[in-house]
């Protein structure tokens, strides 16, 4: 009994005596186990930043691209077929003037030819020391014949002259529609480009209005709940809500039309995703002397007029060449000779050279060059017109282009003003709505002409715009 009671007291006291350290034990390792935890967060945490931030570097990478202007317009210069056919054509024209150039240069052949013929059973000299078979064709020299001989030869006339002319001016005429090509581009590519940005402004215009309308007919319900309005204020204002809807998704889809159509021209596929830059304050517009000079001096529709007025000219000159004689000259340096050598028999020397002149007069052709030259008359005649008709176009578009550049200037100021006034309109009706002093119809009436102002105003500055790269295309400043 006494033993066990020994026992007992010695578990007691061993247990209080390790009791701490084990609980000191425990207390080590809640530390360690919250240090571990700690540790696992902030790695977590890390991980997650990262995760978060990786997606930003994918957005970077695949961040929209902004468009410039002038990068629509040298891309569309790189994709638009019809351009590239008139820079073709222009190019093509330049190496025909090259051509028609070198016609007065003497051309040099290298003739090479060994004529057999059957010999008649006879002998003949055929210039040569002793006797030799004679051919059986009298036009022939001899039965065997070589030839071998460099020929320079050149032919001199009016028929040359004209041709360079001619070619000379169909260069211009080329080179000018190359460039009313670009700039009938250009023209293009500026309309699309502020159409894209026009387009983008209206759809943000109509998104204001959506909820502008949606926050309408909110307030027409909590007054309809509270009986301070008629639930016809509530069906009025949902119905100009769905109209903002209609006409958010219509200037949705010609946003996305223009960017197509833009697209087109820019990309290979045009449904890639780009901005363009917003339109900057309106460029003041440049004095009218200075557009018409430029206009005069650097104009290629009227360039191409009066080239094709010099191509006419050409085409009667080169029409009267027949009436006149051309001089063919000729120089031939080589062998002609029974033996393919520079010597023959009895060392008969072969190698030599020939000259010859020739003139052809032309006496009669039943007409045919005065009929001609009848033509090419007929033809300058209608060319003068086009000419004409040309440079008064040129005055006409230039004044419409300048006026309707001044105009749209001037409704700039009128239209922020009417902006600001109709949403200062607005927000006073909604307050006398609200007060209970106005009328639904009020409120209805006043966001009508808000959207409506504003629209004016995109409008207006799109219109500017547009007046502005008319007057660059036709004075070729861009």
């Amino acid at each position: 009994m006494t033993h066990k009671v020994l026992h007992k007291a010695l578990r007691f006291d061993l247990y209080c005596f390790f009791m701490p350290v084990f609980r000191g034990l425990a207390c080590i390792k809640t530390q360690r186990l919250q240090v571990i935890g700690m540790l696992l967060l902030t790695g977590l945490h890390s991980v997650s930043s990262a995760q978060t931030l990786s997606p930003e570097a994918g957005q970077t990478s695949s961040a929209i691209l902004v468009i410039t202007l002038d990068e629509a317009i040298r891309r569309a210069q790189s994709n638009e077929p019809a351009f590239a056919v008139a820079v073709a054509n222009s190019k093509v024209a330049a190496i025909d003037r090259s051509i028609a150039r070198s016609a007065f240069l003497p051309s040099v052949t290298y003739h090479n030819q060994v004529l057999y013929t059957q010999p008649n059973g006879q002998s003949n000299q055929a210039g040569q020391l002793g006797s030799q078979a004679a051919p059986i064709f009298i036009s022939n020299n001899a039965v065997h014949e070589y030839t071998s001989q460099a020929v320079v030869s050149q032919i001199l006339g009016v028929q040359q002259v004209a041709a360079l002319r001619t070619a000379t001016a169909a260069s211009v005429r080329a080179e000018a529609e190359a460039e009313i090509s670009r700039r009938g581009l250009i023209a293009t590519v500026v309309a699309l480009y502020y159409g894209v940005e026009d387009t983008e402004r209206k759809v943000t215009l109509l998104e204001e209005g959506l909820r502008e309308a949606t926050d309408f007919t909110e307030l027409t319900m909590k007054r309809e709940t509270g009986r301070e309005v008629a639930h016809a204020d509530v069906v009025k204002a949902r119905l100009q809500q769905q109209q903002r809807q209609r006409d958010f998704a219509d200037a949705r889809l010609l946003a996305d039309k223009a960017r197509l159509e833009l697209g087109v021209l820019l990309f290979p596929d045009p449904r890639t995703q780009f901005a363009t830059e917003p339109i900057t304050a309106p460029r003041p517009l440049p004095d009218r002397k200075e557009i018409e000079a430029a206009a005069a001096n650097n104009n290629p529709e009227l360039k191409s007029a009066l080239a094709s007025l010099r191509e006419s000219d050409a085409a009667i000159l080169s029409a009267r060449a027949a009436y006149l004689p051309d001089l063919a000259l000729s120089f031939n340096y080589g062998i002609d000779a029974p033996q393919f050598a520079k010597r023959g028999p009895d060392n008969v020397p072969n190698l030599g050279y020939s000259m010859s002149a020739t003139v052809d007069i032309p006496v009669w052709d039943w007409l045919s060059t005065q009929k001609r030259i009848k033509q090419s008359h007929i033809q300058r005649d209608a060319v003068k017109v086009a000419l004409s008709n040309t440079q008064r176009r040129l005055i006409a578009t230039l004044n419409e282009a300048y006026a309707e550049a001044e105009a749209a200037r001037a409704q700039i100021d009128l239209l922020e003003q009417s902006s600001r006034t109709a949403s200062e309109s607005l927000q006073l009706t909604k307050l006398r709505y609200s007060s209970g002093e106005g009328t639904v119809l009020e409120v209805v009436d006043a966001q009508n002409a808000f959207v409506a102002a504003q629209i004016a105003e995109a409008d207006g500055n799109m219109r500017y715009q547009n007046a502005m790269a008319t007057l660059q295309t036709l004075t070729g400043i861009r």
